[in-house]
């Protein structure tokens, strides 16, 4: 299995800003001294006095987005990304497939840095039995107060002929090197680790295009 036991296989508003228009002008009333108002040199040159004013525009101030900050041995990662499915790992296509694998791979890592494994199961089917065996190791990972730190799974190359097999499943084959990790807890307790790969690992990987978007159904070591 990818390395566990349990060694890890743990998203403000812009304002817009309004421009106040001020508007005056003056015009006659039909009486004497008025007219005679808007005739003294010492009254406001029609431009001057029709001219609309416009109220300061407050600049917009984009909200700062948290810092990302990998697992230490004192506390677990904060503020991580989600990674994002590029729009091609979305195609029934060699490159498509090949987009997707890696992606899986990205949500797995997301899952040992945050404790979250629903990512993985929203592209993965119940019946996956090694998807099954990272969600156990990610729970247990994170009971209570603890945390994964390290485990990352690196995708050194990956590949497929883009077959279909007789069960409708593509295969797709992928060279895997995970670093070293550690699950951790409070005061500096360690309950797991395990060294980094000295080689990459070889892995089959099985999916299945529904409607519109790829399916892991299996994930092997070959």
């Amino acid at each position: 299995m990818i390395r566990s036991a349990v060694a890890p296989l743990r998203l403000g508003a812009l304002g817009l800003a309004a421009i106040l228009l001020l508007g005056g002008c003056s015009g006659s009333t039909g009486e004497p001294n008025a007219e005679a108002a808007e005739n003294s040199p010492s009254s406001p040159s029609s431009s001057e006095s029709t001219s609309p004013m416009e109220s300061a525009a407050p600049s917009a101030t984009p909200t700062p987005t948290a810092a990302y900050k990998p697992a230490t041995a004192e506390s677990p990662a904060e503020n991580v990304p989600l990674p994002v499915m590029p729009d091609v790992a979305k195609e029934q296509s060699k490159e498509g497939l090949e987009t997707f694998g890696e992606h899986w791979f990205d949500l797995v890592n997301y899952g040992y840095e945050t404790g979250e494994t629903s990512p993985v199961r929203a592209i993965s089917a119940p019946d996956c039995e090694r998807c099954e065996s990272f969600y156990a190791d990610v729970n247990e990972g994170y009971v209570n107060d603890d945390w994964i730190q390290g485990g990352h799974l690196r995708v050194i190359s990956r590949g497929t002929q883009f077959i279909q097999t007789p069960e409708g499943r593509f295969q797709l084959i992928l060279s895997i090197r995970q670093d070293a990790s550690f699950n951790r807890g409070p005061n500096g307790k360690i309950y797991h680790e395990a060294a980094a790969d000295e080689e990459s690992s070889a892995f089959i990987m099985e999916a299945t295009y529904v409607s519109d978007h790829w399916v892991v159904n299996l994930v092997e070591n070959m």
